[in-house]
Formats: C-alpha cells, sequence, structure tokens
C-alpha cells in the first residue's frame, strides 16, 4: 500500500491517502461479494482447493497470503532499528503496549463478548497478537506522526512477530485459558504449528522484503527506491489481501448467509479494542512527556494490527474455511474507516501540546 506524505495539521485525512487506500474498505466489502457470488456459481470449489492442498493449506491462498505481506515488508528501515533506542520512553511504552497490554486486551474482550463463538474467538485473539506492521505507516503520516519513529517501530514489530508470535499463541489460547479455568469448547491449537506457519508466512516475506530493500537501496538509493520502486509493488499488498478474500468468502459463503448476526458479533470487541488500545496509548503518550509527532506515532501503533499475517495463520493452523479465518478477514474491514475517524481526532488535538501551539 502506497506510502503518502503527511499532510498538514488540520486538512482532511483521507485527502492524503491514494485512490486504492482510501477506499480500502469498498474493496473489501467488493471482494466478499465477489466471493459469495463465486462460492454459488462453482458449489465445488471448496473440493477443488481442498484436493490441492499442501501441508493443510491449497497454493492459490498460500500464494495470495506471501503476495500480501512481501510489499509490506519490504517498506521496512531495518538499518532505523537502533535509532528509537534513544527514546527509551517511546521504546518501553511502544513494547508494553504491543506485546503486553495489546493482546491482553484482545484475549479479554474476545471471551466477554465471544465466549460462545469459539472459534471466531480464537480469530480475534489471533489478531491481537499480530502487531501492526502495515497501514501503521499511513494512518502516522496522515495524523502527522513521527515519521521515523514510526519506521522503527514497526521493524522491531517484525523482528518481535518472528520471535514470539508462536509462544504468545502458546500461551493465550492453551495456557492462560487453562490456568483461570476457562472452558474452550474442546478448540484446541498447536503452538508449534502456528509458529511453523508464523516463520513461514512471516520469514518468507520478511527476508523477501529485507533483500528487496537491501539490494534495491545498494543499486538505486534510498530516495529513488522509495519514491520508485515501492510504489510499484506497493498495491500488490491490497491484490492478495482482495484475491485471498474472494476466497475465503467463495469458501464461507454458506456459513455467512446462514449466521449474519454472528459475523457481526465480530465487529464489537474489535471496535472495543481501537478505541481502548488508541486512545489509552494516546492518554500515555501525553502523561509521560512526548510530543506530539511520537504521541500519534506511538498510538497508531498500538492500535493497528498485521491482519494479513493473523489471516495466513489462521489459514495455515485451522483451514480457509473456518471462523478464525472469518474473524481475521472481517478485521480490516472494521480498522480502515475506525483509523481514518482516529486520524480526525488525534489531529484536532494537535494544538493541545505546547510545542504544537501556533
Amino acid at each position: 500500500m502506497a506510502r503518502t506524505d503527511a499532510p498538514p495539521a488540520g486538512a482532511p485525512a483521507a485527502g492524503g491517502l491514494s485512490f486504492l487506500d482510501r477506499y480500502l474498505a469498498v474493496w473489501i466489502l467488493l471482494a466478499m461479494a465477489a466471493g459469495l457470488g463465486l462460492g454459488r456459481l462453482l458449489p465445488g470449489l471448496g473440493e477443488g482447493l481442498a484436493a490441492l492442498e499442501v501441508g493443510g493449506i491449497s497454493p492459490p491462498i498460500a500464494l495470495g497470503l506471501l503476495v500480501m505481506m512481501y510489499p509490506v515488508l519490504a517498506k521496512v528501515r531495518y538499518d532505523r532499528l537502533g535509532t528509537v533506542t534513544r527514546d527509551r520512553r517511546l521504546l518501553a511504552s511502544s513494547i508494553a503496549l504491543n506485546w503486553l497490554l495489546g493482546p491482553a486486551v484482545m484475549f479479554a474482550l474476545a471471551w466477554l463478548f465471544l465466549a460462545d463463538l469459539p472459534e471466531y474467538r480464537t480469530g480475534l485473539i489471533i489478531v491481537g497478537l499480530a502487531r501492526c506492521i502495515a497501514m501503521v505507516v499511513i494512518w502516522n503520516d496522515l495524523a502527522c506522526g513521527d515519521r521515523e519513529a514510526a519506521a522503527v517501530l514497526v521493524a522491531l514489530n517484525s523482528v518481535f512477530q518472528v520471535a514470539l508470535f508462536g509462544l504468545l499463541g502458546w500461551f493465550y489460547l492453551d495456557l492462560l485459558p487453562g490456568w483461570l479455568g476457562l472452558d474452550t469448547g474442546g478448540l484446541e491449537a498447536s503452538a508449534w504449528q502456528i509458529a511453523a506457519n508464523t516463520a513461514v508466512f512471516l520469514g518468507v516475506p520478511l527476508l523477501a522484503g529485507f533483500l528487496t530493500r537491501r539490494l534495491g537501496e545498494k543499486r538505486m538509493g534510498r530516495e529513488r527506491y522509495e519514491s520508485h520502486l515501492l510504489p510499484r509493488i506497493g498495491p500488490w499488498a491490497l491484490y492478495g489481501l482482495l484475491f485471498t478474500i474472494v476466497l475465503l468468502f467463495a469458501l464461507q459463503g454458506e456459513a455467512v448467509t446462514s449466521d449474519p448476526l454472528s459475523v457481526a458479533r465480530i465487529a464489537v470487541p474489535l471496535l472495543a479494542y481501537f478505541a481502548l488500545m488508541w486512545f489509552g496509548a494516546f492518554a500515555l503518550g501525553k502523561a509521560i512527556g512526548l510530543g506530539y509527532d511520537r504521541t500519534a506515532t506511538l498510538a497508531f501503533t498500538a492500535a493497528g494490527n498485521n491482519f494479513e499475517l493473523a489471516i495466513a495463520v489462521a489459514i495455515a493452523t485451522f483451514g480457509a474455511a473456518s471462523g478464525q479465518a472469518l474473524a481475521g478477514v472481517v478485521g480490516p474491514l472494521i480498522e480502515v474507516p475506525v483509523l481514518v475517524g482516529l486520524v480526525y481526532v488525534s489531529l484536532a488535538w494537535r494544538r493541545s501540546f505546547p510545542a504544537d501551539r501556533r
């Protein structure tokens, strides 16, 4: 997804988005509709995809997942990881919000709102474990946040996800429910399988993205790499996402149309999650004395999620026709309009920071 230049304070947030990004929620809805229609036109599609499965996942779906992850990771500035350590408040706050509070908040909300829907509940918990490394760059730019700090936190989240995703999956899907005596409805998740799928669907595009940036900057220079190459490969993240959504809804059409209320219930904890994480992070940034730009960066990196990874792990672990995969797909449909709205809120609150008074 193409990176944009930050608009001036008070400028319409959506105006800084590319055409594809501005109407992302519309494209997702159209992809859902196309998938439902495809499922009705080709009722044997599920069996056909199942016949192609290798290691429990269909190659067409795997291709869509890898394509949507690669451009995101080609944007990350891996050489800037060390620069954020100079701001210990930002670093500590980001790690605490992303890797301690965020997954715990989503776990609590998923059990609170979806205790009777174990597949959707598990899907949302997986979403909570996948910290944002994609659209957050756009939200941060639109809100006039600190671009370099955002790039560093995105790189940091990428590294943490490779190392921690499987471990956190085991903790929140197996160990913690057992400690709390929660009834998981017989639904089990293998920590090793989640870790292996994370290694494939994050590790492979992470390596490809790292090599693309390293070799691209070496041959073209950073400025030309970011102004010429990234805009060309960036839209493929959206194409991969929409392709995957079409296939998912082609497989899940009957479940969606027969029980739309349950699908709508996924939106409630997601809305609560975005509100709690964004407003909580923004308040924290201001309380510890961060300037507006880094406070905005902290808030958007804490509130966003890596739905591409969540969808990939859910499909590979539970199957393309699972409720877990569907919960991941509903996520970006809710996130996009909510975080665009929060960009406006952030810009409106910018004047409350002394350094930004005019």
